[in-house]
């Protein structure tokens, strides 16, 4: 049984002539396309969009089952970032006391700079 129909054996031999004639530009920064493997991946995604027989990517394959494990990992991270945000909205006061901190020591050794000058 053929792994690839008709369709998608015309979609194939369309992008390959395109890129020979050098009209065969990539989708997302329309640069021209030279690789001969990238024209023929260019024509399998056109063949899957239409609907031809095409096996399915395995690279894509593979990426949505690690977006499923992963999304199982995210909504327990967005908990604990729910908990860091939190942490991070306490740290400006904790620079408030720092500063205030500093004032009174200042205060103090400016008092104890007064003693030395009576003593």
């Amino acid at each position: 049984m053929a792994k690839y129909g008709k369709k998608a054996q015309a979609k194939v031999r369309k992008v390959m002539h395109e890129r020979k004639e050098g009209k065969l530009e990539s989708g997302g920064s329309h640069k021209k396309v030279k690789s001969r493997k990238q024209a023929i991946a260019i024509g399998l995604s056109e063949a899957r969009r239409a609907g031809a027989k095409v096996p399915p990517n395995p690279n894509r394959s593979s990426k949505k089952s690690a977006a499923k494990k992963s999304s199982k990992k995210k909504s327990a991270s967005k908990k604990s970032a729910s908990k860091k945000s939190a942490s991070k909205k306490s740290a400006p006061r904790k620079t408030t006391r720092k500063s205030a901190a500093k004032k009174s020591s200042k205060k103090t050794s400016s008092a104890k700079k007064g003693s030395r000058k009576s003593a």
